[in-house]
């Protein structure tokens, strides 16, 4: 008599799985695949009709410029007139209004190692070749001037470094 109890407990518990599995694996379906399964009787959706909120921001405008009509200058080379190696440009610097100013070169040192970082008027920069990343950016002034110009540090005043009467002092913005 123990056996048929225990024999009829576990059919019940057989049964039971069998039965809650499926309906688990249903609930389980991501919603794709569960839309999928459904019977062919069942109703279409409803007329899919996109909604946009009142105040739908107007699309972005777009300007494509050629890939030889613009180029990057972080990590760029620069040399002087008389091709002396000068660094490479680490960043640059912009006023309140986000004209830009100058440019922060990585100069002198070794691998980066007794490297600082000069700050120089961006109109001293010559871009004219730089067609590809190997092109370098020419600076009018030499090894010597920039040698012995202050070094750049974030939030101190900024000391730039201009080809002779070049620079404009930056107006107090109102």
């Amino acid at each position: 008599m123990m056996r048929a109890i225990g024999a009829l407990i576990l059919g019940v518990a057989i049964v039971v799985a069998m039965t809650v599995a499926p309906s688990r694996a249903a609930e389980d379906q991501p919603a794709g695949q569960s839309e999928a399964n459904a019977p062919a009787t069942a109703q279409p959706p409803a007329s899919t009709v996109p909604v946009t909120p009142k105040d739908a921001a107007p699309p972005p405008s777009v300007t494509i410029i050629g890939a030889s009509e613009a180029h990057g200058v972080l990590g760029r080379d620069v040399r002087s007139a008389a091709g002396e190696d000068m660094g490479r440009i680490v960043d640059v610097i912009v006023d309140r209004t986000g004209h830009v100013r100058a440019a922060a070169i990585d100069f002198g040192g070794f691998l980066g190692v007794g490297s600082r970082k000069i700050v120089v008027d961006w109109n001293a920069l010559r871009f004219g070749k730089i067609a590809n990343k190997k092109d370098s950016i020419t600076l009018e002034l030499t090894k010597a001037q920039v040698a012995a110009a202050p070094e750049y540090k974030e939030d101190t005043p900024i000391v730039v470094l201009g080809a002779s009467g070049s620079l404009q002092p930056l107006q107090a913005i109102q």
